[in-house]
């Protein structure tokens, strides 16, 4: 760690006006515009572009070559996959500036976006939810909810460790980390 607490590479660029918390490191060719605020011990992997006032929680992992744009927001313990894609505008244009439209994206706690999935802006995402590689995701996504394909559907429901789940009697617990859940109305899963 640097005197400043957090590391970055000398190939990457921090504008003025970024905020970066103590255990942070950024990796090669990196550029973080003004404006842009993260989290303690975050991870952000090599090529990564962080926009203006994008906001990072806590220890989120941010892999090779990935695109935050102005409007994401993403809270504690995140996962985002290798070349995922964000986006903030529903209809660009070159020719058009709609700087004005950027939609907002939240990502909640805990969730994992796996590598080469495209997350249309204006979504939430839910906590702990596990969206599968390559997914293409245009609707909000609830939480703890297995989701993947193109368009992305939810298939299934995990535990916050990750773990698929079966559901019985809308019940479950996970067979790894033994936590137990209800689910509500087919569509709504409560962690006890």
């Amino acid at each position: 760690m640097s005197e400043t607490n957090y590391f970055v590479h000398e190939t990457s660029y921090i504008d003025e006006n970024v905020q970066i918390q103590k255990g942070t490191k950024i990796w090669h060719f990196c550029h973080l515009m003004p404006g842009s605020r993260i989290g303690e011990h975050c991870n952000i992997g090599q090529n990564v572009f962080i926009g203006s006032d994008v906001v990072l929680g806590n220890r989120v992992k941010v892999q090779n070559n990935v695109s935050l744009y102005t409007g994401v927001f993403c809270e504690d313990d995140v996962f985002l996959g290798p070349s995922m894609v964000f986006t903030n505008v529903i209809n660009p244009r070159a020719f058009i500036e709609r700087k004005n439209e950027f939609k907002t994206t939240l990502i909640k706690r805990g969730a994992s976006i796996g590598a080469n999935a495209t997350i249309v802006c204006g979504t939430t995402i839910g906590k702990f939810a596990f969206i599968g590689a390559g997914a293409l995701i245009s609707t909000n996504i609830p939480d703890y909810a297995l989701v993947y394909g193109n368009p992305g559907k939810q298939r299934g429901w995990v535990c916050r460790c990750g773990t698929k789940l079966d559901i019985v009697n809308n019940h479950s617990q996970c067979r790894e980390c033994k936590r137990e859940y209800t689910l509500i109305n087919d569509n709504e899963l409560i962690e006890k």
